[in-house]
């Protein structure tokens, strides 16, 4: 432990105790940034989930409020359009008492039958009639009518601010509250009259414990000013503030308060705000659980990572820390062989010893390389022996089916094109193909495919003479253009349009394959883009296709960074790949 720790302490000038530094760093630290990136994350992500989700049950719980609301206007409009309202009025001037009469019982009736078609939620129903100077009332008790000369005061209220309808708390009774609607007339607009029903509160609990099931938050309904009117017995001055603070909202969302979370939503055709109080804590208390056990594990990882970086430093820099000494001026990585000093001690055997590891480990090197050309040179071989089997498959079904339905010429096209792709594909490899081959074994392609989809597809060659001897990777179009069926064309409905573009443009041949297809995101465009732009000098296939990666592997393998292929994308509207190749014919390069 003393000498660990001396070495520990004296890292500044010994090998062993930097190399012990930097490994438990390089262990210690990204398990540490890691871990606490993981769980900040990990709050994020519950941050999210919460709001999500309570946006969700807000929405669905104001389109039950309103639903309720819109059936008790209902209830409200069916009195305000009877005849017998009507009749009433009429008659209410006359001096004919039997006339009065048998218009206000048939008012009463109506006031009834409204009551009574109600649901149980609803206390009363009331009318009011400032020309008449009565007011009407049903209730469990029967019904009423008192003389009422002068307008009460939430429905003089509600003609002064000339409102279509408001909601009031029931004074006494904090359990209840009383829906009023204006009755205008219809030329002038002018009130002549109100109605209201009075309903418990209870009527909006089961929507509430949908929206609160646990009880663990705070649900509250404000008016459009801001005073709190459930839960009826509330007097929480915080709850108030947040009501007042939140009124005014015409959609729903959410906002970040102290220490909560507020979500509101306004509810039509009330006016009311609906609202649910997050306590901050209780999505710091869910994350919680899981840093916790995140944070836990990566401090033991952290210190498993310390103790092995320490141990593997401490039994790497011992052979190391002699062999620097014995051999401070042998450099076996030097570009000219090491050659031994002819002594024949120790020192010696290591310094022979050395050289030959040196010696072959350059060797070595030379032959991995080789290896990897020859690998490299037969997967492309390999590649220019394959065909998609779901494209052979698919065409020697159309084949089939062409026998019986078309000329023997119209099958023998398609024969003809699937005969000239396998001739293309099955000769001698070449490194390098003309664009003209090219184009043309992308054209036997398209024909195939023409004859599959029918007047679906619709596809155009637009290619310039002169860029037609210029040479570029063989099988290097035909893929893009299968790509361009199977990520972009297939996933569309409707008119499907493909072209393939080459332009001569000095000192470069300019190739472009674009498509109507879905098209991607700009996030997944970029995703895409990069890693074509990090692939690396790879030869290989997914599924049997030729992907993008391997034309873009090739490209860069004989044309450098300048042919790298370049995706342009808009969701919905289509892809376009294009890259561009030195104008140079086989002739001018010989």
């Amino acid at each position: 432990m003393r000498r660990l720790w001396r070495y520990l302490t004296s890292w500044r000038s010994s090998i062993r105790g930097k190399l012990m530094l930097a490994m438990i760093l390089v262990a210690a630290v990204p398990v540490a940034v890691v871990t606490g990136m993981a769980a900040d994350t990990n709050r994020k992500a519950i941050e999210a989930e919460v709001v999500e989700s309570n946006l969700t049950n807000l929405t669905w719980t104001r389109l039950y409020l309103s639903d309720q609301f819109i059936q008790l206007n209902n209830l409200m409009y069916s009195v305000m359009i009877n005849q017998s309202l009507s009749d009433y009025l009429r008659y209410v001037d006359e001096a004919e008492l039997a006339n009065q009469f048998t218009a206000q019982r048939n008012l009463l009736e109506t006031l009834m039958s409204s009551y009574y078609s109600a649901n149980q939620s609803i206390t009363s129903v009331e009318l009011y009639l400032p020309d008449a100077g009565k007011r009407f009332m049903v209730n469990s008790d029967g019904s009423t009518i008192w003389p009422q000369p002068e307008p009460p005061a939430e429905y003089a209220q509600l003609f002064e601010t000339r409102q279509a309808s408001a909601i009031l708390p029931v004074p006494g009774q904090p359990d209840q509250f009383k829906l009023i609607r204006s009755i205008n007339r219809f030329e002038t607009r002018q009130p002549y009259g109100g109605i209201a029903v009075t309903v418990k509160w209870s009527m909006l609990d089961q929507a509430m414990e949908l929206l609160n099931p646990d009880s663990r938050h705070t649900v509250l309904i404000a008016s459009g000013d801001g005073e709190l009117l459930y839960p009826p017995d509330s007097q929480d001055h915080s709850s108030i503030e947040l009501a007042k603070t939140s009124t005014g909202v015409d959609r729903v969302g959410y906002r970040k308060a102290d220490n909560d979370y507020v979500f509101y939503d306004r509810v039509d055709p009330s006016g009311l705000v609906l609202l649910k109080v997050i306590p901050d804590a209780f999505v710091n208390q869910s994350a919680w659980r899981t840093m916790t056990n995140g944070l836990i594990i990566g401090a033991v990882s952290v210190a498993v990572a310390i103790v092995t970086a320490v141990l593997l430093a401490w039994r790497l820099a011992r052979p190391i820390t002699r062999l620097a000494r014995a051999m401070q001026v042998l450099n076996p990585m030097k570009d000219n062989p090491l050659e031994p000093s002819g002594r024949t001690d120790e020192i010696g055997l290591l310094e022979t010893k050395f050289a030959n590891l040196t010696s072959r480990i350059r060797e070595h090197i030379k032959n991995e390389y080789s290896m990897t050309l020859e690998k490299q040179t037969a997967e492309l071989k390999a590649l220019q022996a394959q065909i998609n089997p779901h494209f052979l498959q698919n065409t020697l079904q159309l084949i089939g089916s062409t026998l019986f339905k078309s000329t023997p010429a119209e099958s023998y096209a398609i024969i003809r094109s699937l005969s000239q792709m396998f001739r293309y594909i099955i000769r001698e490899p070449d490194a390098l193909a003309t664009v003209k081959e090219e184009v043309e074994h992308a054209r036997h392609y398209l024909h195939i495919q023409q004859w599959r989809y029918e007047s679906r597809l619709s596809s155009t060659l637009d290619v310039d003479d002169a860029a037609l001897a210029c040479k570029l990777p063989r099988l290097t179009l035909q893929p893009l253009v299968e790509n361009a069926f199977l990520h972009g064309l297939e996933h569309r409905a409707g008119q499907w349009e493909l072209g393939i573009r080459v332009r001569y443009e000095h000192p470069y041949v300019l190739i472009e394959v674009s498509d109507n297809g879905v098209g991607m995101t700009e996030s997944r465009r970029s995703e895409v883009q990069r890693r074509l732009e990090q692939a690396a000098e790879r030869l290989w296939v997914h599924d049997g296709h030729i992907g993008l990666s391997n034309v873009a592997s090739r490209l860069r393998m004989h044309f450098g960074e300048a042919s790298q292929l370049v995706i342009e994308s808009r969701l919905g509207v289509g892809t376009q790949v294009s890259f561009r190749i030195p104008a140079q014919s086989e002739e001018e390069e010989s």
